[in-house]
């Protein structure tokens, strides 16, 4: 096989992980930094800097590991700061951002949270990333229903693809929805413009009351949201990577780059799925290259932050999300196959699937830390009364 051959697939896998990370929350962190105040030209610059924290923390993390570590920005993060920073002033939130990062990387350093990941059972680990994962997978089928020609003519490419030549599905599949949707008219090109903002610097300013209200749910959130479900993917894709140095790594960067509206940069479970499952390469210890790919990726969105919004406005939602529910198929496959591998373990694996797959909210926490704490409880308690 020549490496040609495997390097476009692995390129692609990047391409559509950066794709599928922009597309689907892109738009929150917009809400969030306008909520804050800030103008659009300062978000441009924030989308910048997360683009350029987020490429060069991948980058590196995916080089010096030879693993296909993927950072990402917090999405429930984004999502509790656009609902809570309404009256705060821009300074206070570069404020909560510091707050924080520095709380994130005091986890890393102190070890704690390497502590926590140890004890997750793998069964366990496996399940919470298929309910994680599930919605998007439900979303290639859900599509049909308003879209049946754009979504009918991707999922007929990847079948037969899958068939004939199954390491090139999503290729097929982008493919064809790329040349179905342009002709349709469903590409909007009108707004679309490229762009470079730099970063703007903003002072931060701490207060008590924003500091314990909004900075101390957001790095629970953070942590529990974002990225216990990261290593707990890289865990079930069979990529052990030591938890503390990547917290450090990834806490220092974003504490860092805080004054530029960086909100965080975290260890990805959905988009790094992606670049972890055989599709990107059937050699598990070269799927590496397809994080790395993610990160030039990064880096060049970053570089056109300030077009991020038009580049997602002029895409159909549709074709997106139908191309990432197809690429993370085999992930979800390989993932409940190693959830209910063991039969001791199934029931526990189950509740974790069904309470993440619910997608339940919690004093402001995901359903995937649910996920982990129900199947937990119950893996505690039924190997306990089993054993007696």
């Amino acid at each position: 096989m020549r490496p040609s051959s495997s390097l476009f697939p692995a390129v692609l896998a990047g391409f559509v992980a950066v794709l599928v990370g922009y597309a689907s929350s892109a738009a929150i962190i917009w809400q969030a930094a306008a909520a804050a105040g800030a103008t659009p030209h300062q978000i441009a610059g924030w989308m910048t800097a997360l683009g350029l924290g987020m490429g060069v923390s991948t980058l590196a993390l995916s080089l010096w590991y030879k693993s296909p570590v993927l950072t990402a920005w917090s999405t429930p993060g984004a999502a509790l700061l656009a609902t809570s920073l309404q009256g705060v002033t821009l300074p206070e939130t570069i404020g909560i951002f510091i707050f924080a990062n520095a709380l994130i990387l005091l986890c890393g350093v102190t070890g704690l949270f390497a502590q926590l990941m140890k004890i997750i059972p793998h069964t366990l680990a496996a399940a919470m990333l298929a309910g994680v994962l599930l919605r998007f997978g439900l979303q290639a089928f859900i599509n049909l229903e308003g879209h049946f020609l754009l979504c009918g003519s991707m999922l007929v490419a990847w079948l037969i693809a899958k068939a004939f030549a199954p390491r090139y599905a999503i290729v097929a599949t982008l493919l064809v929805g790329s040349v179905t949707a342009w002709a349709g008219g469903d590409v909007v090109t009108d707004n679309l413009a490229f762009s470079l903002v730099m970063p703007e610097f903003i002072a931060p300013k701490f207060t008590f009351t924003t500091l314990v209200s909004i900075g101390l749910p957001f790095f629970l959130v953070t942590m529990a949201s974002q990225n216990a479900p990261g290593f707990a993917t890289m865990k079930a894709s069979g990529y052990p990577v030591a938890v503390s140095p990547l917290i450090i790594f990834t806490g220092a960067l974003a504490l860092l780059f805080s004054p530029f509206g960086v909100y965080s940069i975290c260890i990805a479970a959905i988009t790094a799925a992606i670049c972890q499952s055989p599709d990107a390469h059937p050699d598990a210890d070269k799927r590496w290259m397809a994080a790395a790919a993610a990160g030039v990726f990064y880096l060049l969105a970053g570089i056109f932050g300030g077009s991020i919004t038009a580049l997602m406005a002029a895409l159909p939602l549709s074709w997106i999300q139908t191309l990432a529910g197809l690429a993370l198929l085999g992930t979800i496959s390989g993932s409940l196959f190693q959830a209910l591998l063991h039969e001791t373990e199934r029931d526990a694996a189950i509740v974790t699937f069904l309470v993440t797959a619910s997608g339940v909210t919690l004093l402001g926490i995901g359903s995937a830390f649910w996920g982990l704490i129900a199947g937990g409880i119950c893996f505690a308690v039924l190997s306990r009364f089993r054993r007696a």
